[in-house]
């Protein structure tokens, strides 16, 4: 397998924390490519020219996070990452559900920001923070509570990656206050061999 990826995306860092996850990496050939750009080598695998796309060993290419751990867990005779049975009665997809979709409000907002201010919508960016605070403050009560723990799944592995992206690309935003529960959870998980090992990098604004 091939994995394109770039360091500084979320949704290739969540199938890059799988690959470690799952015993895969040192097996799985890596491309770092460039993004939005007409010459990037990815364009002749994935004309969409997003991040993650895996090419498996017979060519067949694979796009988008959640496509690619449906492959992943085909691979191993582990518990899936993410159960597609309902044996779990559905708890590891609503959580990773919940993760992705701040993730994915987040890096709506964080794309305004890149805009010349005198283009970016006000009401956008005030509607992503109410989402992504009260998203947040429903995770914070749900770890509390006792969810995104045990082994690594799908979802510990998606909040994860969503939240070290908002600490690391979106730092306008103090995603921690109100959330010392949460907070505490992502220093915990950081910690583990696969999340360091695939930090992104830090940007500023």
């Amino acid at each position: 397998m091939k994995i394109f990826y770039s360091a500084g995306s979320p949704y290739a860092r969540i199938v890059r924390i799988a690959l470690i996850e799952l015993g895969l990496d040192a097996t799985t050939e890596k491309e770092e490519v460039t993004l939005r750009d007409p010459a990037s080598t990815l364009l002749p695998y994935n004309p969409v020219g997003r991040v993650p796309t895996l090419r498996l060993d017979d060519g067949t290419v694979l796009t988008e996070s959640l496509l690619i751990f449906f492959h992943l867990d085909t691979t191993h005779g582990n518990p899936p990452l993410l159960p597609r049975d309902g044996s779990d009665n559905w708890v590891t997809m609503a959580r990773m559900g919940t993760a992705m979709g701040l993730l994915d409000g987040v890096a709506v907002w964080n794309r305004e920001l890149r805009r010349p201010v005198h283009e970016r919508s006000p009401g956008m960016q005030v509607l992503e923070l109410t989402r992504a605070t009260r998203t947040l403050d429903t995770l914070e009560q749900a770890v509390a509570d006792g969810a995104y723990q045990g082994r690594m799944d799908a979802a510990r592995i998606a909040l994860g990656a969503a939240l070290g992206w908002v600490e690391r690309r979106h730092r306008t935003f103090d995603w921690r206050k109100g959330h010392p529960v949460l907070a505490a959870w992502h220093e915990a998980i950081e910690q583990t061999p696969s999340f360091m090992a695939t930090l992104p990098p830090i940007i500023d604004y």
